[in-house]
């Protein structure tokens, strides 16, 4: 017999209650956090092996610094992208936490709206960039890795944002029991 397990009035033993299933939005959410999570793995892992193949070997790996630089800002877009659903960023808001429940409610709703106007109209404007780093055949120095996919990556992560964002919004205002925002005590 298991710690958790019980014994029903039939006299059949029972387990631990089985966990909630997660809907599909929760499933891409948690994948968009593990790409995230993915890439701050592959940043670390292209600095160390950069760092200890310069200081045991000295060895340079060619590329390393424009390869940590685009991964750097791949991790920079589907981090944005991982923290805007969540709500777990660094946040000061005096208002916010001393309003009633109701009122954070709609801050919530409008702070969400404007975060998803502007990471739109970033998303917008960088496919652009996609765009016409792919048109001008731009290379990287040593390897000659064309560097438009690295910047294609980078966009599919403020898409994702966007999506997140969108999600975000859709609960606060349909579905608010569905947020799952850190618990923030209120100001005394």
């Amino acid at each position: 017999m298991t710690a958790n397990s019980e014994i029903s009035p039939q006299g059949v033993i029972t387990g631990p209650p089985e966990p909630a299933r997660k809907n599909i939005m929760d499933r891409f959410i948690d994948s968009i956090e593990w790409v995230a999570a993915f890439f701050v793995g592959v940043v670390a892992l292209n600095t160390f092996t950069a760092v200890f193949m310069r200081k045991f070997f000295a060895v340079t790996i060619p590329d390393y610094y424009n390869f940590g630089q685009f991964l750097l800002g791949i991790l920079i877009f589907w981090g944005i992208a991982a923290t805007s659903y969540r709500g777990t960023h660094i946040t000061v808001d005096l208002v916010w936490a001393n309003a009633t429940p109701r009122h954070q409610r709609w801050i919530d709703i409008f702070a969400t709206l404007v975060l998803l106007f502007v990471v739109s109209v970033q998303t917008y404007t960088l496919v652009d960039k996609v765009i016409d780093t792919r048109n001008s055949h731009i290379v990287t120095m040593d390897l000659g890795v064309p560097v438009w996919p690295f910047f294609l990556v980078s966009w599919i992560g403020d898409v994702s944002a966007v999506l997140l964002i969108a999600i975000r919004t859709y609960r606060l205002i349909f579905h608010p029991e569905d947020i799952h925002d850190a618990k923030i005590k209120t100001a005394e």
